[in-house]
């Protein structure tokens, strides 16, 4: 046990919205076992909750050690996903730490923490992970309380051939439903309005514990939690969003229609190498099926350019797939050769420049087209949680915009940060949506950016 005077904890997330659940558990942990996690620099032990996606995570990861070390006055341990995926690689290129620990260990982090201050040498557990789930009253939330991320499943069984997280991320694996639906009920005691569903496959939820995929019985449990009033998902694999779920999302008033689908690419060939499944016909009768039964679902997708082999002629297919789509959102990455996936050495790699040639091509043919999705809500009533409010504007998110990847909706009014609002949008951007609250008045056009973010100055 700590000492009878609090050590106080510092926490440094990098990465993903996963990272950050992880790092709330750990303070979660970490304080009902007697610890201070107030984020100060002076901190005894500093956490640091790594990334390990791509070369770039890494790098900020590995940056983010080193500064610790040379600053520590305490103690540093170094966990998450990159502790997991370099193992004693990383001891070597990022040193002086107290311990790395790799992923699923929130739940006895307590321990972990206790044993740093009893030993000199360095602590090393990177065993394969053994999601331990951490009691649901021990997360301790930060950010904005009424919106929340919920995860429902860790790992993942998928054999994508430029995909590094099934290496340190482990196999699939889901959390029993009755623990999902406990941690809603707990988060909404607490003021949480949205939660956010996260897995790396939210289709495959429940397939390895009850034999069937479960995510409409889940989406139908989470539909009756009071106090709940939006459930979104995040991430849907393409051939596993069935017509079931379809229909649980179109039948739940609750589950906002709102679909992440990272595709990948399109064309047949690039998709094969890739151990993707179908091909850009089979994705555009998938959208016209999700638009068939929620006639307003947000679609969202993101995109590989420059994979090992993509010629011109399969990127063409890619920019064609994104003009018939029509898609509300898309993002893309350059292709990264990742150590230790079958892409890193496939023949064919595309050079630097012709990747990022494809990418402002890509980027610049979806711009249009999200600019013409904006301006289809123009002149129409948009439901609208409110995150921030300043100067008579308010900043919020519609059902169409997951938090910190999408848009937002800027509109003319006073409302609380939290609450509900309806907003008569008057103008679409490429990202975002303008407007008015009632009784308000509507903003003029060409909105101007204030030096604070997510509000902007409009006149």
């Amino acid at each position: 046990m700590p000492d009878p005077k609090p050590k106080n904890v510092r926490i440094v997330t990098l990465g993903c919205a996963k990272n950050e659940v992880d790092s709330e558990e750990i303070a979660g942990v970490l304080r009902e076992g007697g610890w201070s996690v107030d984020g100060s620099e002076d901190a005894e032990l500093t956490v640091i909750n790594t990334c390990g996606f791509l070369e770039s995570a890494k790098r900020e990861s590995i940056e983010a050690i080193r500064k610790a070390v040379a600053a520590k006055k305490g103690r540093v341990i170094v966990a998450g996903c990159l502790a997991q995926r370099m193992g004693a690689e990383l001891q070597r290129l990022a040193p002086g730490a107290d311990a790395y620990v790799g992923v699923g260990q929130m739940a006895r982090f307590g321990e972990i923490a206790t044993s740093v201050f009893g030993h000199d040498g360095p602590y090393v557990d990177v065993e394969p992970p053994h999601h331990r789930w951490a009691s649901v009253e021990t997360r301790a939330r930060t950010g904005r309380p009424w919106s929340a991320y919920l995860k429902v499943s860790e790992g993942c069984d998928h054999k994508c051939t430029f995909c590094t997280i099934p290496s340190f991320r482990g196999p699939h694996v889901s959390k029993p439903i009755e623990r999902v639906v406990a941690e809603a009920n707990h988060l909404a005691k607490t003021g949480t309005k949205e939660i956010n569903l996260i897995a790396q496959d939210v289709t495959q939820y429940g397939f390895d514990r009850y034999k069937e995929f479960t995510l409409p019985k889940l989406l139908k449990e989470l539909n009756s939690v009071e106090g709940i009033e939006w459930v979104r998902m995040l991430y849907f694999y393409p051939n596993r969003l069935t017509d079931e779920v379809i229909a649980a999302m179109a039948e739940c008033e609750k589950v906002l229609e709102y679909v992440d689908i990272p595709l990948q690419h399109t064309h047949p060939d690039v998709l094969r190498r890739m151990k993707r499944p179908w091909d850009g016909p089979r994705y555009l009768k998938l959208v016209e099926k999700l638009r068939s039964a929620m006639p307003d679902v947000a679609v969202r997708t993101t995109f590989i350019v420059g994979f090992p082999g993509e010629t011109d002629e399969e990127f063409e297919h890619l920019l064609e797939f994104v003009k018939e789509a029509r898609l509300d959102r898309v993002g893309a990455f350059t292709f990264s050769r990742e150590p230790g996936t079958p892409a890193h050495d496939m023949p064919g790699q595309v050079p630097l420049k012709v990747k990022q040639q494809r990418y402002d091509r890509l980027m610049r043919t979806q711009q249009a087209v999200s600019l013409e999705k904006s301006r289809s809500w123009e002149g129409r009533p948009l439901r609208v949680l409110v995150d921030e409010c300043k100067d008579g504007w308010v900043a919020g998110r519609s059902f169409r915009d997951a938090p910190e990847i999408d848009g937002w909706v800027y509109a003319r009014g006073s409302a609380s940060p939290g609450s509900f609002v309806t907003v008569h949008v008057t103008e679409g951007k490429e990202h975002d949506l303008y407007g008015h609250l009632e009784g308000a008045d509507a903003p003029k056009r060409q909105v101007r950016t204030l030096q604070m973010s997510p509000l902007r100055q409009a006149q």
